[in-house]
């Protein structure tokens, strides 16, 4: 009962006395990142137009995929471009590749948008290109790369910042014995960046869902 009360009062429901006991056998404890270590509202640090795009041009094809899109970076993305009065067409064949990337039709064209992986899987993606991403993710922003007709139009990096209690968190854990992982579908460079910045030494990243 004490046990229980103590939870209750810092948020943390434990439904039988038999779990709140194994929580306390814990040795253990994987953190997924977006929306626990992190604050979960990622927001646009970089636009990067590839040769033979502008910056406008790559926001209305990434706008167009991401309004569509559920997932938090695809927001950040779609409620930048809508800042910036990028125009929002119709976009028909919307598909979403879990752990990967979309892909649909915007103005007759073939547009796809997603990690690195995924766009090199369906297009040559330039040295340069691939560098810049790469320096992305040592910063701990991910890059999301946008093609149309099988042509990269370029990337925009989005970030999320650490919970201020996160580093704490993760030390008193440590100090009573428990391993902290961070289990993520983000790149691994992005992963790493962030698992150093909130002092957790080991990271999993690229996992699909």
């Amino acid at each position: 009962m004490v046990g229980n009360g103590g939870g209750a009062r810092n948020g943390i429901l434990f439904k039988t006395s038999a779990s709140l006991e194994q929580t306390g056998l814990t040795d253990i404890v994987v953190f997924d990142k977006t929306g626990t270590i992190t604050n979960g509202n990622p927001q646009v640090t970089d636009i990067f137009p590839a040769s033979g795009f502008t910056s406008d041009e790559l926001l209305k094809t990434a706008y167009n995929l991401e309004f569509r899109s559920g997932h938090p970076l695809g927001k950040a993305i779609a409620e930048y471009a809508a800042s910036g009065d990028i125009e929002l067409t119709d976009c028909t064949d919307f598909t979403e590749i879990p752990g990967k990337g979309i892909s649909g039709k915007v103005g007759g064209k073939t547009v796809n948008g997603g990690n690195i992986q995924y766009i090199c899987s369906i297009c040559t993606v330039s040295d340069e290109v691939k560098k810049k991403a790469q320096a992305f993710a040592d910063e701990g922003k991910t890059p999301m790369l946008f093609t149309v007709e099988d042509k990269i139009a370029g990337m925009i990096a989005v970030a999320d910042t650490i919970k201020e209690e996160t580093s704490k968190a993760v030390t008193r854990l440590k100090n009573m014995g428990v391993e902290v992982v961070l289990l993520t579908g983000d790149n691994d460079r992005t992963a790493n960046a962030i698992g150093h910045l909130a002092g957790i030494d080991r990271v999993v990243a690229e996992v699909l869902p």
